[in-house]
């Protein structure tokens, strides 16, 4: 096989299976906490032995944007995707960013496929099962893409494999629980030892970092389950890079542990008249137990005639915001679709949510203080590749750099025997 070149980045032909592994909503302490415990051994090794570094994620730091940044290699300019929800302004619609046709580049995995790669991709959520899978075909024994929460509905035709939840010997998962994420690495064990791709990708989903602290045993446990899964990849020969979409900081009172939200849409409605400008909140996905839509990023349309520097200003004098900038500013800060976002945007502070109306947030699901993502704050992630190879420092290191080294380093050696 030769390089393969993807959205003008050139990707290194590995010689053994290379494999990126997102964990979903990994703030750097998790890891830290879990290692320090001796809970972590696998990875512990990895980082002494290979290469620490960490990098900044994709702005909204949010699932959908980053996960199709480190498939594609690039920010949410060239592939499009810059949240989990999207306001068309032409239709009045709000849907859900997680269909095919918003993607606006090819996915690493289809240009490998096309270069005649087996690629395998392994997500705990359906939503971005199919983006991930864009331009591939599974006609050819070349191509594997499926979600645990959907493992027990796969097939050949469309996912690369009959029913993955009977080929692994586990139960499709509750989509509230570990185990969602324990099927995503199970099933890249079992790919690589028995399918042998040459790029596989495993995602998770970060209800357990929604749900606990670092120093808490349910998040504890969670680590120290997929260092043991991690151990297995490292010892059959792949070049890993472990990496992260976005982190987690609480955002709670930490007196009465009520959620800690600023309510926008409420507050544009006083000041231009209700209803007048529409705040959307990119974070907005089905899995409302996980984080009750509320994030730490929000944009928003204004009226026409609004003036948008007055408006800035208050949004900027509230002490719960961090940042609010144009469409024009945030654009080139952050390398977002102008076309996708609106007349501005805000980012809350650490321990702040964002809200649309009050009334409109259903928190009864939420069983523990919130815990949540979305801005400057949850930018950072580890990042660490099981080989020593020459890395960029923060912040010039980005999350979606992850398959440009995962493949240098896969073309480092031949896997051991």
């Amino acid at each position: 096989m030769q390089n393969v070149t993807a959205n003008e980045r050139s990707y290194a032909a590995p010689k053994t299976c290379a494999i990126a592994i997102c964990l979903d909503g990994c703030e750097p302490e998790y890891l830290d906490v879990a290692i320090a415990e001796g809970l972590m051994p696998n990875l512990k090794k990895m980082r002494e032995t290979g290469t620490d570094r960490l990098a900044h994620s994709v702005i909204p730091s949010f699932t959908n944007p980053n996960n199709l940044s480190i498939a594609t290699g690039r920010p949410p300019s060239v592939h499009g995707i810059c949240g989990n929800f999207l306001y068309d302004p032409e239709t009045g619609e709000e849907v859900m960013m997680n269909d095919v046709r918003f993607l606006r580049a090819p996915t690493i995995f289809s240009k490998f496929y096309e270069a005649g790669a087996r690629v395998a991709m392994v997500t705990a959520k359906d939503k971005l099962r199919a983006l991930l899978g864009a331009g591939l075909k599974f006609d050819e024994d070349r191509a594997v893409a499926f979600s645990s929460e959907r493992s027990g509905e796969t097939t050949k035709a469309e996912h690369g494999i009959d029913n993955a939840s009977d080929w692994l010997g586990m139960p499709v998962p509750e989509v509230y629980s570990a185990e969602l994420s324990e099927f995503v690495f199970a099933a890249g064990v079992k790919l690589l030892r028995e399918w042998k791709p040459d790029i596989m990708y495993l995602s998770t989903t970060d209800y357990i970092q929604h749900k606990f602290a670092p120093d808490e045993k349910g998040a504890k446990d969670f680590y120290e389950m997929f260092d043991r899964y991690l151990g297995e990849l490292d010892a059959m020969g792949a070049a890993i890079v472990v990496t992260a979409d976005h982190g987690m900081k609480p955002k709670h009172d930490p007196e009465t542990k009520d959620p800690a939200v600023i309510y926008m849409q409420d507050l544009f409605d006083e000041w231009l008249g209700e209803a007048q400008a529409r705040v959307i909140l990119p974070i907005t996905d089905p899995y409302v137990v996980h984080h009750g839509a509320l994030g730490a990023f929000a944009t928003a349309y204004l009226p026409e005639g609004a003036d948008r520097d007055d408006i800035i200003a208050k949004v900027a004098a509230l002490p719960e915001m961090l940042e609010v900038l144009t469409k024009e500013e945030a654009v080139a800060k952050y390398e977002l679709p102008a076309d996708r976002i609106g007349d501005l945007t805000m980012v809350s502070t650490e321990n702040m949510t964002i809200g649309t109306s009050e009334d409109r947030h259903d928190l009864a699901a939420l069983g523990e203080p919130l815990r949540s993502h979305g801005g400057l704050t949850e930018q950072e992630v580890p990042f660490i590749v099981n080989r020593v190879i020459d890395l960029p420092g923060a912040p010039t290191l980005r999350n979606f750099d992850a398959f440009f080294y995962a493949c240098t380093a896969a073309a480092l050696e031949e896997a051991p025997a």
